[in-house]
């Protein structure tokens, strides 16, 4: 198995329990996600717990080798799409826990979410680089 290899499956691996990670939080503290649901989706619980079940199936698809290549190509588009919820807490100062988070803060969780993307489709071979021919 060459490192590239290597470094591909423990991506895949660490960023999939993560999201299962995540996922399962959507079941077990519900009300601590709700507040970030834009108010135009409706019903927030209902918006979580499908969401929690998105992630903990996209996760688990990283994991599985099989599963990998859809998986990540699926969870790039989660990625896009669920910053909406995201963004809905920065734009609206939403707090979380009783606290609001300074622009930075929002600005590096935007970083981490193009580089779980980036990562989603390397891992799921989306990412490929051209070989150049003589």
């Amino acid at each position: 198995m060459t490192f590239a290899t290597l470094a591909k499956y423990t991506c895949a691996t660490i960023l999939g329990i993560f999201f299962v990670n995540v996922g399962i939080a959507h079941f077990t503290d519900t009300s601590w996600f709700e507040p970030i649901v834009p108010e135009l989706l409706g019903d927030p619980t209902f918006w979580v717990l499908f969401t929690g079940i998105l992630e903990i199936g996209l996760g688990i698809g990283l994991v599985v080798p099989q599963l990998r290549k859809y998986s990540g190509l699926f969870m790039a588009f989660f990625l896009v799409l669920i910053y909406w919820a995201n963004f809905n807490m920065w734009a609206n100062d939403i707090p979380l826990d009783g606290k609001t988070f300074a622009d930075f803060w929002h600005v590096m969780r935007l970083i981490a979410q193009v580089l779980m993307i980036t990562v989603a489709l390397w891992v799921g071979g989306w990412l490929t680089s051209r070989q150049k021919f003589a």
